[in-house]
């Protein structure tokens, strides 16, 4: 079962396209192999790109760990938490609150021109049900104080690819142990570029670290020098490509081994 983020990912930071990644998802199918999308994306978002994807037969992990999207839904039925999540924020010190600007704070069309979506996907983006994202314009020490503030209150924060997402906790790796208490998979793999992604490497047979040319690359993890974890020289989906395929003949996954 492979666990993977999308953007920068198996999805091109700046385009938002897959298709260097064909050959591997295709050579998982033939495996009859699980393909888990795990990304700070909401249900709505992941329920049309998963099927784009060809993954809606399984589920899929949305707003960064928050919740599941089960296979084949396009919606959550679950009771969410944006609404506390936004309150919680908002009852936070001024000079901290103005400092982070959320989905929920911006007309659609801001979400379209800072992420790249069409206006119909930055739609799709700010329908939430349990999380937070936005860019954060502080320094360090203002961070560090907002983060503070966000924990007397209930929240937790994720850095992302691209945005800090605040949560009432839960993380990817939580709900990848759950799938995996589920599906009971032979060998696992987790593909990831952000420090959100990190637990989720860590707790996979095989973690790949998936080149990003627009972020600061993570730093050395444990689990590197054993050879368990593994970094892409090619970035986005070319290097998602063909690290998968190479996991594949590591665990000799031909068809009826």
């Amino acid at each position: 079962m492979v666990f993977t983020d999308l953007d920068g990912t198996l999805i091109d930071h700046d385009t938002y396209d897959w298709s260097a990644a064909n050959p591997a998802l295709e050579a998982l199918r033939r495996v009859s192999a699980g393909l888990v999308l795990a990304s700070s994306k909401t249900a709505a978002e992941m329920a049309r790109l998963r099927t784009k994807i060809g993954a809606e037969r399984w589920p899929a992990i949305v707003e960064n760990g928050a919740g599941i999207l089960p296979p084949f839904a396009t919606k959550i039925t679950e009771c969410g938490e944006y609404g506390a999540v936004r309150s919680a924020l908002n009852n936070l010190p001024a000079d901290l609150r103005d400092l982070f600007c959320g989905f929920g704070d911006m007309r659609t069309a801001q979400v379209a021109q800072m992420t790249g979506l069409s206006k119909d996907e930055a739609a799709l983006a700010q329908k939430r049900d349990f999380s937070e994202p936005g860019r954060w314009s502080g320094t360090p020490s203002q961070k560090d104080a907002f983060l503070a503030a966000l924990a007397k209150n209930g929240l937790s924060a994720q850095e992302g690819g691209r945005f800090l997402t605040l949560s009432f906790g839960r993380n990817k790796v939580d709900q990848m142990r759950s799938l995996i208490s589920v599906y009971k998979p032979r060998y696992t793999i987790a593909l990831g570029d952000a420090p959100n992604d990190i637990a989720m490497l860590e707790n996979a047979d095989i973690g790949i670290i998936v080149a990003n040319p627009a972020r600061p690359p993570l730093p050395p993890l444990r689990s590197e020098t054993s050879g368990r974890i593994v970094r892409t020289t090619e970035a986005g989906p070319k290097g998602w490509n063909l690290a998968v395929l190479d996991a594949i003949d590591r665990f000799d996954l031909k068809k009826g081994n």
